[in-house]
């Protein structure tokens, strides 16, 4: 058996509350499902496994885990057999073993008589159903279904009735499309469900606690400039080329099909990062541990305030379309509380861009484990030598923040001089 653990979904995070399994026990599970829903301050975050076997011994949902703490444990599929059928019912310890201490002591104090005669009976088989009535989720009365919470979110929003729809996601959770399928069919709440009001834990699910969600940035950005010896460069890049052939392969396509600069600003950094790989990764354990892949975590700003950097995997083997598919796909499910534990647990560097906010730069804050952050400013036009002459240039500032302890100036400022290389030549991006 191994042990599946609470990740750490950033360095700003201490513990999660579960909040829903999307599995049972018992049910076979693979790397790469997505099994649990927890609840962080950065909102609800869909939880992978990267275990294979079978699922058992789950937290109770509405626990709260440290990181590090026991989520479930997971046997091996060829220890299934009569070992796994017998583990299939004593699993549920929260739900069976909590019900014969409630049964035995009012059964012989209490008059509603009913209850105890049948349940010891009973409770082992029903009891897993009608447990889940209680937890956070709001459902319509019933048995719950399984659902990621943005879904879950998008049908309270157009009401619609999700224990009636039939998921296509993950062991058959319902996902976003399902609902927005149903709603477009006009499968909608019955006036008897309207009526009856929405529960009063609704309005938090999902969402994230700003004031909270700022403390735990502050709490990490601390630690991070306390332990990490910062070192700082910037330099001004001559946008003008890039921003002409944006222009150019934007003329004749549909809005869907155009590119944003941030496109541009995410592969010319992968690129760069190839080339500097000492900057790509983590210092861990007094050493720094390269990167699997080239990770960028994007930094998205919030509604209603705070920060998440998600990461856009393998930026560099993306093409700028698939870029700017991910980016649109990581946005949106940042702000609608649909991101994945892998997404935050494994950038390897961080990419933030405040040219949107007007600001001409920005000098970032290393993410631990990081070793470094880059940042770019806002498009400007300014005067500008090119072949002698002084002529009026797009400009773009740009940022690095590094670990002194994984890194030095000089390779520091060969990673800013390849973005500028990459970014003279957007053609071959």
């Amino acid at each position: 058996m191994a042990d599946f653990l609470m990740p750490a979904l950033g360095a700003d995070m201490e513990s999660a509350k579960v909040a829903q399994w999307l599995v049972q026990p018992g049910d076979r599970v693979k790397p790469g499902d997505v099994v649990v829903v927890v609840e962080t301050h950065k909102g609800a975050i869909d939880v992978e496994i990267f275990l294979d076997g079978v699922l058992n011994d789950l937290a109770p949902e509405g626990t709260d885990l440290p990181v590090g703490g026991v989520l479930a444990r997971v046997g091996k599929a060829d220890e299934v057999g009569t070992a796994g059928a017998a583990a299939a019912t004593p699993t549920p310890p929260p739900a069976p073993a909590a019900k014969p201490t409630r049964v035995k002591t009012p059964a012989p104090a209490t008059a509603p008589a009913p209850v105890p005669t049948s349940a010891p009976v009973p409770a082992p088989a029903p009891a897993r159903p009608a447990e889940p009535a209680t937890p956070n989720w709001p459902t319509a009365p019933g048995t719950r279904v399984k659902a990621s919470p943005a879904a879950r979110r998008l049908a309270h929003e157009l009401d619609v009735v999700i224990e009636t729809l039939t998921g296509t996601g993950v062991q058959g959770s319902v996902v976003r499309a399902d609902v927005e399928q149903a709603a477009a069919l006009g499968r909608a709440t019955p006036t008897a469900a309207k009526a009856s009001g929405p529960s009063p834990t609704r309005a938090p699910r999902g969402g994230f606690d700003a004031a909270m969600m700022r403390q735990a940035i502050a709490t990490a950005m601390t630690r991070s400039k306390r332990e990490i010896p910062h070192y700082y460069l910037s330099s001004t890049i001559d946008f003008e080329a890039a921003n002409s052939w944006l222009e150019s392969h934007n003329r004749d396509k549909p809005p869907p099909d155009r590119l944003l600069p941030a496109t541009l600003l995410i592969k010319a950094s992968a690129r760069a990062l190839a080339e500097v790989p000492q900057l790509n990764g983590f210092y861990e354990g007094g050493a720094f541990r390269p990167g699997a892949g080239i990770h960028l975590g994007w930094a998205i700003a919030l509604r209603g305030g705070g920060l998440v950097a998600p990461a856009i995997h393998d930026a560099d083997k993306k093409t700028l379309a698939e870029l700017m598919q991910a980016l649109r796909d990581l946005v949106q499910r940042a702000r609608s509380g649909g991101l994945r534990s892998s997404e935050l647990t494994d950038p390897t560097v961080t990419v933030t861009s405040l040219g949107d906010r007007g600001a001409d730069g920005v000098l970032g804050v290393i993410y631990p484990p990081q070793v470094a952050i880059i940042g770019f400013g806002r498009l400007f036009k300014r005067p500008w030598v090119v072949n002698d002459q002084v002529l009026p240039r797009t400009l773009l500032s740009v940022s690095l923040a590094a670990d002194h302890r994984a890194s030095d100036g000089h390779l520091g400022g060969q990673l800013l001089a390849a973005i500028d290389q990459a970014l003279q030549h957007p053609e071959q991006l």
